[in-house]
């Protein structure tokens, strides 16, 4: 079987190679890389996976790594992911998570039209939420908040007018926040967790720089996510579109209030102007039943341990 994991040396993409080494060794894992990846996350694994340079920006350059790989299975992961980062750069957003996956399907219906392909969508695609309207369901209105959400969203939609127009096998995800080692710094747990380890190591003075600490958000230890999308191609039906959450929603303070109890360094909690959004979600909660239903899935990984083990990352970083 063979597998192409788009985004794979990012931090989902990096677990989901992992996961399917440990746990499907029968599968030829290939991954699309630009030539200013960073291979970081992946130099554990490099020698037993296949790298093959493409953009999404470049239909060309995706046909021909296509007609190469002939993937029974595709994982699409590769996205402008920080919702922040949207704000200053809405057209590249754009770009990279609508256009480029134009690009994939257009690629897909030329080269691999009878592959299965998993998009990796967002809970930020749900946006603006009432209070009787959670935990969300995959019938909720979308109420798109950001740009990135909104490109989400435009990813999700185009996702299923490929399967109703061409045929494609396209398998819809809306994952809720997931975290763990390795999660890029620019993201709220890691971002808290770095600032731990380097005020321990007396690299920054015992200040944690902290933006809205009142939202909610559901959270997903990222290798019990990526074995979630695994089973999403194994059991779930092409065309439809499936939450994947652990049903829990914690508060941002919540989870500063747990990695400061995982040190013994006293440190102070100071709000950065910079660190506001222009708009946020007040709360993302997941009902994951459709998901579940279909697959068996539940989370095995408790969140604390989610946070001690990221924290235990960047202490090993810094």
């Amino acid at each position: 079987m063979n597998i192409l994991i788009t985004g794979i040396t990012g931090f989902a993409g990096s677990h989901l190679a992992e996961y399917i080494l440990e746990h499907h060794p029968e599968a030829r894992i290939h991954g699309i890389v630009r030539w200013r990846s960073r291979m970081d996350n992946i130099l554990g694994i490099r020698d037993r996976i296949r790298l093959h340079e493409a953009d999404l920006k470049d239909h060309v350059s995706l046909k021909a790594v296509l007609a190469e790989v002939r993937p029974d299975r595709i994982f699409h992961l590769a996205a402008q992911s920080f919702v922040p980062a949207s704000w200053k750069l809405p057209a590249e957003t754009f770009a990279i998570n609508a256009v480029g996956q134009i690009h994939l399907f257009e690629a897909m219906r030329e080269a691999a039209p009878e592959a299965l392909v998993q998009i990796a969508g967002s809970s930020e695609e749900y946006g603006f939420v009432h209070e009787n309207e959670t935990p969300m369901k995959e019938t909720n209105p979308l109420r798109p908040l950001s740009p990135y959400a909104v490109s989400k969203v435009a990813q999700d939609l185009l996702g299923y007018q490929y399967f109703q127009s061409y045929g494609l096998r396209v398998v819809r995800t809306r994952g809720f926040n997931h975290t763990g080692p390795r999660r890029c710094d620019v993201f709220v747990t890691s971002s808290f967790a770095k600032q731990v380890a380097e005020a321990e190591k007396g690299r920054r003075e015992p200040v944690i720089h902290v933006g809205n600490l009142e939202a909610q958000r559901d959270f997903t230890d990222v290798r019990d996510m990526v074995r979630a999308y695994w089973l999403g191609l194994e059991k779930c039906e092409a065309g439809e579109v499936y939450n994947i959450g652990s049903g829990r929603a914690w508060t941002v303070r919540q989870v500063l209030d747990i990695l400061l109890g995982l040190t013994k360094t006293k440190l102070e909690v100071r709000t950065d102007p910079e660190r506001l959004r222009p708009s946020d979600v007040p709360i993302l909660l997941a009902d994951a039943s459709k998901f579940q239903a279909a697959t068996g899935w539940k989370t095995t990984i408790p969140f604390e341990k989610t946070l001690e083990d990221l924290l235990n990352y960047w202490r090993e970083i810094v």
